[in-house]
């Protein structure tokens, strides 16, 4: 049968559909996708917290099963299926996913590897301590209810929320045309910008971000830039560059491998590793060897080794060009404020927080101002009461029942019904003496605390310190150390206006780990000690080079193939005096067998400076230092080398200088190195000096007019010599006797040029280093063995020494008699 014309309305499909999917829209919106921006939790998790907090599911209370709790969330305020209540209840427990976890799980929660939790009938759950602040205070009329879905229960609209938890944990969700995608910080400096923002309201978002620098991801990593940062921090929206953090681990073998212990935001370890095979597979990045995951439960450790001399900088480089290893992270700071979403800046965020906050903490404060005042009430009847006991109790004998005694009470002496009935349910215990002195010491108390209350209610600032108070004390309940780094992408800013220009020794290990030391951390010791540890070195590593520079120099490494590599002294990682420093590889991009033999600081004036290189068999060049100006991060080539050779030393002249090459052998040469032409860079150079079988050069010094002339041996002799004594040859000569070499000494280490206004640094094998002034080591003549500097042990012997400036401090030790070691002079013929 056809309904009657009158009961159809004709409606535009147009309208109809937009009107409705508006609707739907907003419902999304609203009531599923998007945060609110005073307590940072979308329904489904408020409802989960709230839910679980009437159960009793607290910290101090055994876990409950996640189904049970499930279960609660669904029958009595969330109908929308348990799998969206359940997963939504596990992010709340994955370390990996959420900065403070506000649920604490018992069981399988999931994993960085992307593997889902167990079945909710296998897992436990309760609250975590500080999910307990997010719930405080909610007894106490701080936030409005509003009734379930099938209104027989009242739920929160919004929770205390007494840290900025939108900010400390994040959010993302996709709501229909827009989404939010909120990054974790870190709660400490979260709550430093909150309480900063509360003693001056007219920060800026440039000011706050001196408290909260940038976001602090759970799973750690580096973010590179501040750029993106500060762009989400003051429009809402911005991107930041994360990066996995790894370390270059030197094996043996001229191998090497990349160590990754932190992976960006969001990133599955288990994807990851298959997109580097996958990688290697196609051979889209060559020279791993093998790909390895060896986390465990004390933390991540993804291990890719290379294959021999491959450098593990440029694979490095492709994997964070290729993989997620270096990813990006969207910002966008949209919320609901009153029900609206809005793109907020990192000021509004806070101030919106705030503003929830003093409702909160006023409401709290008038719930306890009535429930005062209503005790107090009640005291004033007790106490008029026990004034006037003796009618009190003849009054109630002879009344006929209970509502002629209140109404007797309430017409004879005054008082309300509610204190009437205290007395009628009073105890005849509290007729005592005692009883009464207590009412009084609480009636006391509470006038005071009603006092308190109605001040804090009148008195704004009073407002905000109590905040500003229990803000600081969350902080120090629940604070961490920051895990993600924030690092300086290039050109964001000048280093060298944030470093200060002071003396640094800086020390290379035979196995290529670099460190930076402050000069002053070596005091002066009389020739003969036994020095200081410089470094804790690793099983047959020792000390090689050292060098004394300004914070501030540039530094030139040249490596025994020959290449050269250019950074600033501060780029090298600064470390204690024991540690062992920071592999050299993590700083130049240096071949599996290449070493660093040289390093050099580059002076102010480059243009009238030369470069003198000499190599181990004998071969030296001369270059303008012009030509080394512009040096790629991969390295240039600063001497072709013959096959079987190796740079050994480089110097900076200007030109017309005397130069001295002395062999292991204990030979030197003196000429002048205008009998060297300048030449480019790539080229091989001429021969410094003639040398005998198994002979070789160990290095290069260039004279100093006053300066005499330091050498030193393996088994720690040394002496000065007047410069004098090392006539000028020809270049190409066989040299003269530098040292008599024997037994005792054993063979040259090198030589150097050195006053008596220096110290003088020797180090041993062992990596045991001996700082004494010059002015204590014997003048002999070319021809002896020389005295003892450093008492070496065992099998150990001097590797390596450098001139230094004089100290300032004294710092010498005495010697007694027996440790003072004696000249031993030897005079045989040359």
């Amino acid at each position: 049968m056809e309904s009657p014309k009158e009961t159809i309305i004709p409606v535009n499909i147009n309208e109809e559909m937009k009107k409705s999917f508006i609707s739907y829209a907003m419902t999304v919106i609203v009531s599923r996708a998007l945060p609110d921006v005073r307590d940072g939790l979308k329904p489904v998790h408020r409802r989960i917290l709230y839910s679980m907090g009437e159960l009793g599911v607290t910290p101090d209370k055994p876990f409950r099963k996640s189904a049970r709790i499930v279960g609660d969330v669904l029958g009595k305020y969330h109908p929308h299926g348990d799998t969206a209540v359940y997963d939504a209840m596990v992010r709340l427990a994955q370390d990996f996913s959420i900065r403070n976890m506000l649920v604490e799980g018992h069981g399988n929660f999931g994993s960085v590897d992307g593997d889902s939790a167990a079945a909710m009938r296998y897992t436990e759950a309760r609250l975590s301590r500080i999910a307990m602040e997010m719930l405080r205070d909610i007894d106490k009329d701080t936030v409005n209810f509003y009734p379930n879905f099938d209104e027989t229960l009242m739920q929160p609209e919004v929770l205390p929320a007494r840290f900025p938890n939108l900010l400390v944990n994040g959010s993302g969700g996709i709501a229909v045309g827009m989404a939010t995608n909120i990054p974790p910080h870190n709660l400490g400096e979260t709550i430093d910008a909150t309480v900063a923002l509360i003693d001056d309201p007219e920060l800026s978002v440039d000011d706050l971000m001196e408290y909260l620098p940038g976001p602090d991801f759970p799973t750690g990593g580096i973010i590179l830039g501040k750029d993106g940062i500060r762009q989400a921090y003051r429009t809402g929206r911005g991107k930041v560059l994360v990066r996995a953090k790894t370390d270059i681990e030197v094996m043996s073998s001229n191998r090497s491998r990349i160590v990754v212990t932190e992976l960006p935001y969001q990133v599955n370890k288990a994807r990851l590793v298959e997109k580097i095979a996958e990688l290697i597979h196609e051979k889209r990045i060559e020279g791993i060897s093998d790909l390895r995951d060896e986390s465990d439960r004390s933390g991540m450790r993804v291990a890719i080794e290379l294959k021999r001399d491959v450098n593990a900088n440029v694979i490095l480089n492709s994997l964070f060009k290729h993989t997620q290893m270096q990813d990006t992270f969207g910002i966008i700071n949209l919320a609901l404020v009153d029900g609206q979403p809005q793109v907020l800046n990192l000021k509004q965020i806070l101030e919106y927080y705030l503003l929830h906050q003093q409702d909160v903490v006023t409401r709290r404060t008038r719930y306890d101002l009535n429930k005062a005042r209503e005790r107090a009430h009640i005291l004033e009847g007790l106490l008029i009461a026990l004034d006037n006991i003796d009618a009190v109790v003849a009054l109630i004998r002879s009344s006929k029942d209970m509502v002629s005694a209140r109404n007797g009470l309430m017409e004879n002496f005054g008082l309300s019904q509610k204190q009437a009935q205290a007395i009628l349910d009073m105890r005849l215990g509290r007729l005592t003496a005692l009883e009464r002195e207590k009412i009084e010491e609480e009636y006391n108390g509470l006038m005071a605390l009603i006092q308190e209350l109605e001040s804090i209610l009148s008195d704004h600032g009073k407002l905000m310190g109590i905040i500003r108070k229990e803000l600081l004390e969350i902080r120090q309940k629940y604070a961490d150390p920051r895990r993600t780094e924030i690092t300086f992408a290039a050109g964001d800013i000048d280093w060298e206006d944030m470093i200060q220009e002071e003396d640094m020794v800086v020390t290379l290990t035979h196995f290529g780990y670099v460190k930076r030391v402050p000069m002053n951390t070596y005091r002066v010791q009389r020739r003969g000690g036994r020095g200081v540890a410089a470094l804790s070195t690793r099983e047959e590593d020792f000390v090689q080079n050292v060098f004394v520079t300004s914070t501030h120099s540039p530094i030139m490494f040249f490596t025994n193939k020959g290449r050269a590599f250019r950074i600033k002294c501060y780029e090298i990682p600064e470390a204690g005096r024991t540690a062992r420093g920071t592999a050299i590889v993590n700083l130049l991009q240096l071949a599996g067998d290449e070493k660093v033999t040289a390093i050099i600081p580059v002076p102010k004036d480059e243009a009238s400076s030369y470069l003198l290189l000499a190599t181990r068999r004998g071969v030296v060049k001369k270059t303008h230092l012009s030509e080394f100006s512009n040096i790629r991060k991969g390295g240039i080539i600063a001497q072709v080398l013959r096959e079987g050779d190796e740079l050994i030393g480089v110097a900076l002249t200007d030109g017309d200088r005397d130069v001295m090459l002395a062999t292991r052998h204990g030979l030197a040469i003196r000429f002048n190195e205008k009998q060297v032409r300048p030449m480019g860079r790539i080229s091989q150079g001429v021969r410094g000096i003639d040398l005998m079988d198994e002979d070789r050069v160990v290095s290069m010094a260039l004279v100093e007019p006053g300066a005499d002339v330091l050498t030193i041996s393996e088994h720690g002799y040394g002496k000065r010599t007047l410069e004098s004594e090392y006539k000028r040859q020809n270049r190409g000569g066989k040299g003269l006797l530098t040292m008599n070499r024997t037994e005792k000494t054993g063979d040259l280490v090198g030589l150097t040029m050195i006053t008596d206004e220096e110290d003088i640094m020797l180090i041993s094998y062992d990596g045991t280093i001996i700082r004494m002034g010059a002015e204590g080591i014997s003048h002999l003549s070319r021809n002896t063995q020389g005295v003892r500097l450093m008492r070496v042990q065992g099998d150990s012997a001097v590797v390596s020494f450098e001139r230094v400036a004089k100290s300032e401090e004294d710092g010498e030790e005495e010697l007694t008699e027996a440790e003072a070691p004696a000249e031993e002079t030897q005079t045989p013929e040359d």
